[in-house]
């Protein structure tokens, strides 16, 4: 079973279709019991980190998702909130990467949306991606490059497209929304072990 958590934040219904064409089983839930016994975790979101962090602190998931040992994946705002802090409101986020979320300068046009490469990917969940491969991306904030960087996306300057850490793995971009190279990621993580 997959836990995909539920935190007022959007797109947990996408990440569910893409893991249900995937065969697999999942719940929505913010029920600590139910995502502490799932076998994985996802911790997809789209939105705004000060509102999601707030509503993760009022039901101690803040907590619970740093005290997580079974593989956990972030996806896009999940990604951000799994960092050190976010200029998004200057909001203090769960500190599992010790990574800075900054904006976009506007220099072109921001948020990112559309598809764009990743390079030096260098992780499991990157097993078997072609080299040319595009991914989906929607931000106005982007995580630095650091230690734990696995993946970079490059769009007005380079940036993390993905990070690792222990059982935590996470996404810029929307592997659900990613076509068949997303599902690829997705299934990859899928058979990641501890």
């Amino acid at each position: 079973m997959v836990a995909i958590i539920k935190y007022n934040a959007g797109n947990t219904k996408s990440v569910e279709n893409a893991l249900h064409r995937l065969g697999v089983e999942c719940l929505i839930t913010d029920n600590p019991k139910e995502i502490i016994s799932a076998e994985k975790v996802i911790f997809p979101g789209v939105g705004e980190a000060s509102t999601a962090m707030k509503y993760l602190k009022e039901r101690a998931l803040d907590k619970l998702i740093i005290s997580l040992k079974q593989p956990v994946l972030g996806i896009c705002l999940g990604q951000q909130l799994l960092c050190k802090h976010s200029e998004e409101n200057d909001t203090k986020c769960l500190g599992i990467f010790d990574v800075e979320v900054k904006k976009f300068p506007a220099t072109e046009i921001v948020p990112h949306m559309g598809w764009n490469t990743l390079y030096d990917c260098k992780n499991t969940i990157f097993e078997e991606i072609k080299s040319d491969a595009h991914f989906y991306f929607v931000h106005s904030y982007y995580c630095e490059i650091s230690k734990e960087t696995v993946a970079i996306c490059n769009y007005i300057l380079p940036f993390s497209a993905a990070l690792q850490k222990d059982n935590f793995y996470a996404t810029q971009f929307h592997p659900e929304k990613s076509a068949d190279e997303g599902e690829l990621v997705l299934k990859n993580f899928l058979k990641c072990k501890l």
